[in-house]
């Protein structure tokens, strides 16, 4: 039986650009790159060189930590380029596909007869364990533990961001594989789908079903466990993207990874915002090309939601996770007299001080000019009116910039993630960086707690 939660609390961002539930199609790129960054607090151990032969899912490096967790190539080809920085650290690790996806093959015993071990064995050795990360922390799940519970959330809600029944549309047999799959690896495994979801989700069975209504940050993950099952001191909880439950079903059905990856390319500067049928760690200029780009001035390409995802560039690559790509006018210019509600017609605010409170339903074609900067006013209450938590953000965050650990753990921080906070950093009057206060604090808690 489904858990109905209600939150009141958080903001819709009324942005133009979503994306027309259609595919374009492409060209394919035959450069693809792999970011280390993005697998937050894994130190890569290479196994391949430069120049050497690479099949498509064969492993490219291992974690420092846990060597046990593979890291695999995209595409069949080279790897032609690894780019260091400071310290030698791993930057970018650059492929030439040679358009055959000539793949590595593991043998798949069916999956009712897998036990959990052996489970765990194939999605460590095939390259699909890093889609699972862990909260707390917010880092690639380590494998030695067990999680109280798998948690999927099953919609979005934030800006523009990919809509999770329509990637799944013609994978629904993977997805429930893939579901299957994870029961074996947790005592429980939830799903979370909107209030008024009538899609396949609402239907997938080995679940425990949650219906959630509410604005944004209503669809992510790490608010739907704190109301549905709060992390406490010493417990773990799993977390996959809808997306990826897919793919460890086919991966389990075909003895192979599959890199594919569906993504909105969105943004108010988007000529026809729709879907594309990539591939992790594709270019990004040819997806741009297949939709065009109409823009006087500069543009800002994030790898993510606009809230909470990174910045990339026209020559970078499509990260690991994400499957929507944003793209905003760069926000490098002075509005005069911009604090009159009247000046500017192009002007959203959660507050009173603009005109849109009187327009519910208009969009807005918003750019990065961040209306203010950083300073040491910050206005009681404010945070708390889009985070849908029983936490005090605001003195959590005082806390974590003064690192102290203990203060930290009563005050939730083994609940967050930088992405709940994200609308923190939208709405906060004083411009604090929240999300990366809280990514540090969570670096600390690591190190000093383990």
């Amino acid at each position: 039986m489904s858990a109905d939660i209600t939150l009141k609390k958080g903001l819709n961002i009324p942005l133009k650009g979503d994306a027309s539930k259609v595919y374009s199609t492409h060209k394919t790129s035959n450069t693809f790159t792999v970011y280390p960054d993005d697998f937050h607090g894994v130190v890569p151990k290479m196994i391949v060189k430069e120049g050497e032969n690479v099949s498509l899912g064969q492993p490219i490096f291992f974690s420092k930590a846990h060597p046990e967790i593979q890291f695999v190539s995209p595409v069949s080809g080279t790897l032609t380029k690894i780019v260091r920085g400071a310290k030698r650290r791993i930057l970018e690790i650059e492929f030439a596909s040679d358009g055959k996806d000539k793949a590595t093959k593991h043998k798949v015993t069916a999956l009712e007869k897998l036990a959990a071990d052996e489970l765990k064995s194939l999605l460590l050795a095939s390259g699909c364990w890093p889609f699972i990360k862990q909260r707390p922390y917010d880092v690639v799940a380590n494998p030695n533990t067990t999680p109280k519970g798998i948690f999927i959330s099953g919609f979005t809600t934030a800006p523009l961001a990919a809509d999770v029944a329509f990637v799944l549309e013609s994978q629904q047999e993977d997805f429930q594989n893939g579901i299957h799959a994870l029961t074996k690896l947790a005592p429980k495994v939830h799903l979370s789908v909107a209030a008024d979801d009538t899609s396949f989700l609402s239907s997938v069975q080995g679940v425990e079903m949650h219906r959630v209504k509410g604005i944004h940050p209503a669809g992510n993950v790490g608010v739907q466990i704190h109301h549905i099952d709060p992390i406490n001191a010493g417990e773990t909880a799993w977390v996959i993207n809808p997306e990826d439950v897919a793919r460890i079903g086919r991966f389990l059905a075909t003895g192979t990874f599959d890199p594919s990856r569906t993504v909105a390319v969105v943004g108010p500067v988007v000529e026809k915002p729709s879907y594309l049928k990539s591939r992790i760690g594709e270019a990004v200029a040819p997806l741009l090309e297949a939709v065009g780009i109409n823009a006087n001035g500069q543009v800002r390409i994030v790898n993510g939601d606009v809230l909470s995802g990174s910045t990339t560039h026209a020559d970078g690559n499509l990260g690991f996770y994400n499957n929507t790509l944003s793209v905003l006018a760069e926000g490098n210019h002075y509005r005069m007299f911009g604090w009159l509600p009247f000046v500017g017609s192009n002007i959203f605010s959660m507050s009173r001080t603009s005109l849109s409170w009187l327009m519910p339903k208009r969009k807005y074609a918003l750019n990065t000019n961040m209306n203010g900067e950083e300073r040491a006013l910050v206005v009681t209450g404010e945070m708390e009116q889009v985070l849908p938590m029983d936490i005090f953000p605001m003195q959590l965050l005082k806390e974590c910039m003064a690192q102290n650990i203990e203060k930290m753990e009563g005050l939730g921080i083994y609940e967050v993630a930088p992405e709940d906070f994200a609308l923190v950093d939208y709405a906060s009057t004083s411009k604090i960086e929240a999300q990366a206060i809280i990514r540090e604090a969570l670096d600390v808690m690591i190190k000093e707690v383990g």
